[in-house]
């Protein structure tokens, strides 16, 4: 037997991950507002067999190496505010909906993360204090509301290679405060050279992967393009004997949505919603099924039920479009 399968034996009978015997993270990335969550916005979640969501408090940069991180909870949207957190979680939880919690930064202008990269030891070090203190808050917070699981970052690329004693210092940090499980968000170009994987529980991966150049890709050329990568997936799983959770997964409803399916950029590219559903159906259907995959959030999820997505709109939310039907049929399977 090769040591893959040997690999593969070992965690399946050894009940890895704390929900290995359980259900899967069907998930969703839930976007704060400065709303309360009421009981129709649970159930919106409940109707598309959800199980998951991530609540995503953010706080503020001025660009990629500016030191100052801004998180003023006046100036924050409810949902983003530590009471906010509370009120969303307490309602979810009447759903049984379970909970990650993913601080996140924001750029000014929407600048990727996975620059923010400092000038100086001097900015580092002022960075890094805010940015601990920022985690360590909503880690702390996890605690006190017994959320079960904890992302301590997200698509920070550039600043994990840059400041790796930072970084395990930072995990030691957080175990001091949280008992619960802990996971990193490592964009989809990263997840294979992030170092700190063994003292985390999960394996993180935004899974914006480029799949095809084609302007509307059939489903079968979606499950091969998949291959390559769901290969590399496998191996890493199995040789750090822990389980995978795209911590973000999702495609706009657009034509060559599989090029860049990271881009966010308001452009005119012309809607096409069979192909968000074709991709989505893709992705469930070639990871969920694995013993090493606990799952996934899909980016995004308003709570403005009547007006978010819709056939006019070529965002990431499958909300009032064919692929919430498409997910609510995949999540329901699992």
């Amino acid at each position: 037997m090769n040591r893959s399968l040997i690999l593969l034996f070992v965690f399946v009978i050894s009940g890895l991950g704390f929900l290995h015997s359980q259900s899967k993270i069907n998930g969703l990335s839930f976007v704060s507002s400065g709303n309360k969550v009421l009981p129709k916005h649970v159930q919106s979640v409940e109707a598309v067999n959800a199980n998951w969501v991530a609540l995503m408090p953010f706080a503020m940069m001025r660009s990629t190496a500016s030191p100052g991180l801004n998180y003023t909870p006046e100036r924050q949207w409810y949902g983003e505010t530590e009471a906010g957190v509370q009120q969303y979680f307490e309602q979810l939880q009447k759903g049984n909906i379970q909970v990650m919690l993913k601080p996140q930064i924001w750029v000014r202008d929407g600048a990727f993360t996975g620059r923010i990269k400092m000038n100086s030891p001097k900015d580092w070090k002022l960075f890094e204090s805010q940015y601990s203190a920022f985690i360590l808050r909503f880690a702390r917070l996890a605690q006190q509301l017994d959320i079960p699981l904890f992302c301590i970052g997200t698509e920070l690329k550039a600043f994990v290679r840059a400041r790796p004693e930072f970084w395990k210092g930072l995990i030691e940090d957080i175990r001091a405060v949280y008992s619960g499980k802990l996971t990193y968000a490592a964009n989809w170009d990263e997840y294979e050279e992030t170092f700190f994987w063994d003292a985390l529980d999960f394996i993180g991966i935004d899974a914006y992967f480029p799949l095809s150049e084609e302007r509307d890709p059939s489903y079968l050329s979606f499950i091969q393009a998949w291959q390559p990568h769901f290969n590399k997936i496998q191996g890493l799983a199995l040789s750090c004997e822990k389980q995978v959770v795209f911590t973000e997964y999702g495609y706009r409803s657009v034509d060559y949505l599989g090029a860049k399916p990271w881009l966010v950029d308001k452009n005119k590219e012309a809607v096409n919603l069979a192909a968000q559903s074709r991709a989505i159906r893709a992705i469930v259907d070639t990871f969920w099924s694995e013993e090493w995959f606990q799952g996934g959030f899909i980016w995004k999820w308003f709570m403005f039920l009547d007006t978010a997505g819709g056939s006019e709109n070529n965002r990431f939310t499958p909300q009032n479009k064919p692929a919430a039907q498409t997910l609510e049929g995949l999540y329901g399977k699992y």
